[in-house]
């Protein structure tokens, strides 16, 4: 596109505005390259990703291309998380591809590169990759360092069931702090397989990362070096005319979703995997998720589900290795397209497992089918999201009384005054894409229930998300929600719920008559005071099913 707007006596206006950039005729004459920055100084995660952008910029001037930087934002999931600010998470996903869309149309890029790294950045890059389709690769800033506390590996997760296990009266103020200052030691997303590097890895499978985007961590050198790397590759990708459009095919999204399973990802890969598809013309439904779940062995138990992070899963070989572990069952498409210029097939080839107990051998998988579910019932027809790997054995089938919630605040109040026992199943509606506004997280209820020792006796259901942190028999994105008239919204406090995830089944145990009848004299809760970007995002989001895509 970029040749277009430097050559010829019409672009000598548009010419005499790179001068005032300072970029020389040289310069003009090579192709232009957009480095998408999401570097802040407010999220840890990006707090470094100006020194990936460096790195960047300088492979693609070596390769021969001038490199341009602009910004995309990002909101930081952990200090949004349990206020109004979580309205403002998964709702920034989309202003990341218009906006990144807007930019790159404007000014006519020959070729991007994105540089993201925590939760709504990847699949935000990923969907104006596939709008724009120029060649693209992906850097991320890499994963943080796992924390050190009595002699134990910990993360943010263990930050919130610390702040659970301090109001259950189990620590006191001084070991609080000492979570706090030694929880998250370095930048980087943060350690555990949560919502970022779930993605970023996923980057590596769909072929627009290189090796090793997924697992490097933040602070190693090795990230830097990854990034001269992909500066370089984008050069070949614009000489070879290689786009994201031949690269993320279905059969890419196939991969993805196996990967996915084998990994043991967060639940968010379900809201993200969909729409990144949709905008390259690719239809994924839940259903499609079960089928491949059914045939795909979990290999990781990463935290939340297990006692490993992600520099673990580095040194046990990345992600190749688990691919690699994959293709020996034949569960992979090998003959597709990457950002290598070569195939998936041809990438992981000789990728060794280091480490079989971080990665498990394809023949002694910790389970064989994938670390998410999607269940189907009267209570979810439309479909409701959970990740099994990170269920304890004893509730993957539960059977207890509703206790329901209308908000996030109401039902954190009610666990740490002790009001739910052993066998509730706790429903938070109303906290949907269009009803929540924004689909919060409900991160700190799940580690409230941890931390008072009911994760192997309570489950929780919501037409919310779940954080990629959480643990348990946590089942998230119900559809139809509570606020488009799901039958979430017509439960009532009592009424037995039964959970079969080996089955894919959650029922309401309520006859079709007696929801007809609630549904007479039960009136769907209206929010008001809803202004700005989130009245307009709660009136054309999709249902988390399908992806919470922008229907317009």
């Amino acid at each position: 596109m970029g040749e277009n707007l430097t050559k010829g006596f019409s672009s000598a206006p548009r010419r005499s505005l790179y001068n005032a950039l300072g970029l020389t005729k040289e310069e003009l004459d090579r192709p232009m390259v957009g480095i998408v920055s999401s570097y802040n100084e407010i999220v840890p995660g990006h707090m470094n990703i100006d020194k990936i952008v460096d790195a960047v910029k300088m492979g693609v001037a070596m390769a021969g291309g001038t490199p341009i930087v602009f910004p995309a934002i990002a909101v930081c999931d952990g200090i949004a998380m349990g206020h109004k600010g979580m309205k403002y998470s998964l709702v920034t996903r989309d202003l990341i591809a218009d906006s990144t869309e807007a930019m790159a149309l404007a000014h006519g890029f020959d070729a991007l590169v994105m540089v993201p790294n925590c939760d709504k950045n990847v699949p935000g890059l990923l969907m104006a990759a596939a709008r724009l389709n120029v060649p693209t690769i992906f850097v991320s800033g890499g994963p943080m360092l796992a924390g050190h506390i009595d002699g134990k590996k910990t993360s943010l997760s263990t930050m919130f069931e610390a702040v659970g296990a301090y109001t259950a009266g189990k620590i006191d103020e001084n070991k609080l702090e000492e979570y706090e200052c030694k929880a998250c030691p370095s930048c980087g997303s943060c350690s555990g397989m949560y919502t970022a590097n779930s993605m970023n890895c996923l980057t590596e499978v769909l072929g627009m990362g290189l090796q090793g985007n997924g697992t490097i961590p933040a602070v190693y050198s090795d990230r830097i070096k990854l990034a001269k790397h992909a500066g370089m590759q984008v050069m070949e990708l614009y000489r070879k005319n290689i786009r994201p459009l031949d690269i993320m095919t279905e059969k890419a999204f196939q991969n993805a979703l196996t990967a996915d399973m084998a990994l043991g990802c967060s639940t968010n890969s379900m809201l993200h995997l969909p729409a990144i598809a949709n905008e390259c013309g690719v239809n994924i439904n839940l259903d499609i998720a079960n089928e491949i779940s059914a045939r795909t062995p979990n290999l990781c138990h990463l935290a939340p589900a297990g006692n490993t992070y992600m520099e673990d899963l580095n040194e046990a070989g990345g992600v190749y290795a688990v691919l690699n572990e994959l293709s020996k069952k034949g569960v992979l498409n090998l003959d597709v397209m990457t950002c290598t210029g070569k195939t998936m097939g041809e990438n992981i080839k000789g990728c060794e497992n280091k480490n079989p107990e971080i990665i498990r051998p394809i023949d002694n998988p910790f389970s064989a089918t994938g670390g998410i579910a999607v269940l189907k019932g009267n209570l979810a027809p439309d479909g409701c999201v959970v990740k099994r790997s990170a269920v304890a054995p004893e509730m993957l089938v539960h059977r207890g009384p509703a206790r329901v919630f209308n908000s996030e605040e109401e039902v954190i109040e009610v666990i740490y005054a002790g009001g739910i026992k052993a066998g509730d199943v706790v429903v938070i509606r109303y906290e949907g894409p269009a009803g929540g506004p924004g689909m919060r997280e409900m991160l700190s209820p799940t580690s409230a229930i941890a931390c008072m020792g009911l994760d192997k006796e309570v489950a929780l259901i919501t037409d919310g998300r779940f954080s990629g942190a959480t643990r348990g028999a946590s089942i998230g994105h119900v559809s139809p929600e509570a606020a488009r008239g799901g039958n979430i919204a017509y439960v009532k406090d009592g009424d037995m719920i039964s959970i079969n995830i080996p089955e894919y089944k959650i029922t309401l145990e309520v006859s079709d008559e007696e929801l007809e009848e609630r549904k007479k004299t039960m009136e769907i809760q209206k929010k008001t005071g809803i202004t700005g970007y989130l009245k307009r995002y709660a009136a054309t989001v999709s249902s988390a099913d399908k992806g919470a895509i922008i229907n317009i």
